[in-house]
């Protein structure tokens, strides 16, 4: 149970987010109690032994860092640190009857010459070059906003400085700009799965949704670089609740929200506890409540409206192999490949054809996914035996795969969707990754696999929304509805510290940050 009845702070959720807020509120010299309904912290940022038996410890749903800011990291003391990937991304193709592919990374000159190979001159590299040469001129410049007061658009468009930029990222389709820019269906489908990564949306919808899931994919740290958490996500989330713990916040896992009141100036919250000590329920004031949860969830605690769920559209699938698998092309050498982001099914055309299969109801014949080896970059999550033995994790995410495809049989569902996309890895290997899979003490094969209803049930994410809901433009609505940090509520003393804030999304810990600024008048 809490330590007392009152205090300057709760917060409702004890994911990353929730916890950077704990450590800043804390050394701010509040009194801080965060309430967790879970056994453990960390949220969607957690390190799992999912395999009996066996010790590898997987960041079990997200798994990479891009928009987590230096300046969390430094201004918390947090003992925590990432790797950069020598290789960006590896795809594999037939062409002309002969397995090959693009391989992106290993220096300029080796990018290029893959290019080439690849599409027969130096016209897609010199694309590519100037299109991610925008980008990350944009990232550049949008990125330190992210821990600032929302600026308006007008501020924004004036910082970015490019016209043509503002156009192709935040006005047309971003369908637009790929099928202006290169001509190789490969290399258009590279480009555009940054804007699909657990956001259902064609290339060219109207909504725009892919832009702002591409924007957020490409400015991180302002380089756009997505880096290995060493010791996995659960060492991120751990650093942060020991800095919590260390700056004075009080942190109880147990315990779950269940109702807020509010009116504007003080708050209570009631909560139930169900922990190994038994049972109960109490309530907790403060004067300032930050829900590090879904808007939803939000909603279900004050019984306000709830907005509706933006689903989800992924599949997520960890696993653990005793070696990497060997390659149709065999000019790459795996542990290159598997070390950035393996692409699969997923051409311009092959991603338009699952996008279409997928909004007409049905699973898509040839499921796209991207795969990566974290334990190439990182071999600590492996045990000492595993390492020596030369096992591998891998890390796939597929797309395409909206929530309401599994609402009539989640089970058998999901069984299809993983066959489907182990067959088009499969494709792509010169031996079936069933022969590389690790099993666990039970003798079962170590794979498993999670659909947007699963990550709903295990997350409460609504929808399987990683996202919470859909993401936002780094600006303030011209109506003053975001706020000034975007973290605002109906309610003036409650405010949103979760993925579901304006610039929230991902692992980032901007929502934390800016929440904290909000409680604190800075």
């Amino acid at each position: 149970m809490p330590a007392q009845q009152v205090y300057d702070t709760v917060i409702v959720g004890g994911g990353h987010n929730g916890l950077v807020a704990a450590a800043y509120l804390a050394r701010a010299g509040q009194s801080v109690l965060v309430l967790e309904r879970l056994d453990h912290t960390g949220g969607a940022a957690v390190s799992t032994r999912p395999f009996e038996g066996v010790d590898a410890r997987l960041s079990r749903y997200s798994y990479l860092v891009s928009l987590l800011p230096d300046k969390i990291v430094d201004e918390l003391g947090l003992r925590f640190a990432v790797r950069k990937r020598n290789v960006s991304s590896y795809t594999p193709v037939v062409r002309d009857g002969r397995p090959t592919g693009l391989l992106v990374g290993g220096g300029e000159e080796r990018t290029r010459a893959a290019f080439r190979r690849l599409t027969g001159s130096d016209a897609e590299y010199t694309a590519w070059r100037e299109f991610y040469g925008m980008t990350r001129r944009v990232a550049e410049r949008v990125f330190p906003t992210l821990t600032e007061p929302l600026p308006t658009a007008a501020a924004l468009r004036e910082r970015i400085g490019d016209e043509a930029a503002w156009r192709a990222l935040f006005e047309e389709p971003i369908g637009v700009a790929v099928e202006e820019r290169f001509t190789d269906d490969l290399v258009r489908g590279v480009v555009l799965t940054d804007a699909l990564i657990g956001t259902f949306a064609d290339a060219h919808d109207p909504s725009l949704a892919q832009n702002r899931c591409f924007l957020y994919h490409v400015i991180g740290g302002g380089t756009g670089d997505w880096d290995v958490p060493v010791g996995g996500m659960g060492a991120f989330t751990d650093a942060l609740a020991d800095a919590a713990r260390a700056a004075g916040a009080e942190i109880v896992t147990g315990h779950e929200a269940t109702a807020l009141r509010t009116d504007g100036h003080a708050a209570e919250v009631d909560f139930r506890t169900d922990t190994g000590t038994g049972t109960g329920e109490g309530t907790v004031a403060a004067r300032h409540v930050l829900v590090n949860a879904s808007p939803q969830a939000l909603a279900v605690l004050t019984g306000d409206a709830a907005p509706p769920p933006a689903e989800g559209a992924q599949l997520k699938v960890n696993m653990l192999l005793t070696r990497l698998p060997r390659l149709r092309d065999t000019s790459v050498d795996p542990r290159e490949a598997f070390a950035g982001t393996f692409h699969i099914g997923e051409g311009y055309g092959e991603l338009a054809a699952a996008y279409a299969q997928a909004a007409a109801g049905r699973l898509p014949d040839a499921p796209p996914s991207e795969i990566y080896c974290h334990s190439l970059t990182d071999p600590s999550i492996l045990g000492p035996d595993l390492v020596a033995r030369g096992y591998q994790t891998l890390t796939l995410f597929g797309l395409h795969t909206p929530a309401r495809l599994f609402a009539d049989d989640n089970d058998k569902k999901r069984e299809e969707l993983l066959a489907a996309t182990l067959a088009q890895l499969d494709a792509q290997l010169a031996e079936p990754i069933a022969d590389c899979l690790a099993t666990d003490a039970q003798g079962r094969p170590c794979i498993e696999a999670k659909t947007p209803l699963d990550l709903e049930r295990d997350l409460r994410l609504p929808g399987g929304n990683i996202f919470h809901r859909a993401l936002a433009f780094p600006y303030a609505e011209a109506d003053g509805a975001t706020g000034r940090w975007g973290v605002e509520t109906a309610h003036a003393n409650v405010l949103l510290c979760g993925a579901g804030a304006v610039r929230g999304g991902g692992v980032s810990g901007i929502p934390g940050h800016n929440a904290a600024m909000a409680v604190l008048g800075r």
